[in-house]
């Protein structure tokens, strides 16, 4: 086709050439040869151009995915981040017509969403934006309203990924609230459909992330990063579950440690920080490598607070009734108790009870107090602050992304209280 528009323009210009010669007189072979190069380039050049003018589908294999909203005008502030997280929720149930879904599992699905990817501090989420603000400021780059939005969009599909991640691991761990409210399996009518929601949270994430992003060139990165990550986290998830099946003396500090980096870290610190370093155009891996390394020891340390606050805590602080002693969890707290603090006494205690009592029961009490009696509040208190000044001893191997954004990272979790 292309040969044949290409043939078409040399006609033309072979006429025009000929009308020439007959004032001129007889052309020069090497000219000839010139102008037949010339005609056949432009003959092309109109055939590709016309090409690229017609809209073809980026994605021609799946049903088409509408574009996103107009963003409104985004401020800092969590208000404005809960807005654009609202206009995901949206965009989703809407798209949800061109799969023949009946209004009433899209007002499920509605529903569903608002109840668990809505709540909570969202600093994840909140992260992203302020990782991608500071970078650009850093950089000398002027920040535009979409971009903020973008940031925003993103940092709502990391509380999505935090969501489904949620409703599979309470279902699993059969835990009673989330965030000052039932777990979702616990809300009537739902149970096992907990699982199958799940699944919807995540795979509406990733048409989240198409629709805002199908279009540009750093798409491919951040889903490769969002999959990465998810296998990270699940692969972590699995080490936890298996807890259940191996004998309290493989409850190691090693363990625990595999444990939290991979379910934990990965997806709580690393991913807000490398989606912002994504889509402000960093593509330097030993970068991406110089972050990971400080936000997987943020991310450990993180989790050695929630297992501390999960025993010491209470139901207000943290927004959730612990549960680690009946779910006979590889926590940090007993870790240490367990292989290096216990006498003999209090180890066989544990052995008899940890993952065999009920929450607010006589022997749950004891065990608590057998941390607080072998010191594990001081200990703790010590690992914070040595946690604390090996990540800032890391600063130097950052050249790209500014220290600030992790200092932005431990300033919401050094000495948390929920």
């Amino acid at each position: 086709m292309w040969l044949y528009e290409a043939g078409i323009v040399g006609g033309v210009g072979g006429v025009a050439y000929a009308a020439v010669a007959a004032v001129a007189g007889p052309p020069d072979p090497t000219e000839v040869a010139k102008c037949c190069v010339v005609i056949l380039t432009v003959g092309v050049a109109i055939f590709a151009l016309k090409k690229s003018a017609k809209k073809t589908a980026e994605y021609p294999a799946t049903v088409p995915t509408p574009p996103p909203r107009a963003y409104p005008k985004y401020e800092l502030t969590k208000e404005s981040f809960v807005k654009i997280c609202e206009i995901l929720i949206d965009e989703a149930v809407d798209d949800l017509a061109a799969y023949e879904t009946r209004v009433s599992e899209r007002e499920w699905i509605r529903k569903m969403l608002a109840y668990n990817v809505l709540g909570g501090k969202m600093n994840r989420g909140l992260m992203v934006v302020e990782a991608g603000r500071l970078i650009f400021q850093d950089r000398n780059i002027p920040i535009t309203n979409d971009d903020l939005c973008r940031f925003a969009v993103l940092g709502c599909c990391i509380e999505w990924l935090q969501g489904w991640l949620l409703v599979a691991d309470d279902f699993m761990d059969s835990s009673v609230t989330r965030r000052g409210q039932p777990c979702w399996y616990r809300v009537e009518g739902v149970d096992k459909i907990a699982i199958n929601d799940a699944f919807l949270i995540e795979m509406l994430m990733f048409k989240a992330i198409k629709r805002h992003f199908g279009h540009l060139s750093c798409y491919a990165q951040l889903v490769d990063l969002v999959m990465e990550t998810t296998l990270q986290t699940e692969l972590g998830q699995l080490l936890d579950l298996r807890c259940e099946h191996v004998g309290l003396n493989d409850f190691t500090l090693d363990r625990w440690t595999l444990i939290v980096k991979y379910k934990t870290a990965f997806y709580s610190f690393y991913l807000p920080v490398a989606m912002g370093m994504t889509l402000a155009g960093i593509t330097d891996s030993r970068e991406f490598d110089a972050a990971r390394n400080i936000l997987v020891v943020m991310g450990i340390y993180f989790q050695a607070q929630d297992d501390f606050l999960d025993a010491f805590g209470t139901p207000e602080q943290i927004g959730k009734i612990g549960t680690d002693i009946q779910d006979k969890k590889c926590g940090w707290l007993f870790v240490h108790a367990y292989h290096s603090l216990c006498d003999p006494k209090q180890k066989a205690y544990l052995d008899k009870h940890y993952g065999n009592c009920s929450v607010g029961s006589r022997e749950e009490q004891n065990i608590k107090k057998i941390y607080a009696d072998v010191g594990l509040p001081k200990l703790y208190a010590d690992y914070e602050q040595a946690s604390y000044d090996k990540i800032v001893s890391l600063k130097h191997a950052v050249k790209i992304v500014p220290w600030s954004v992790f200092e932005a990272f431990l300033k919401k979790i050094y000495k948390r209280s929920k």
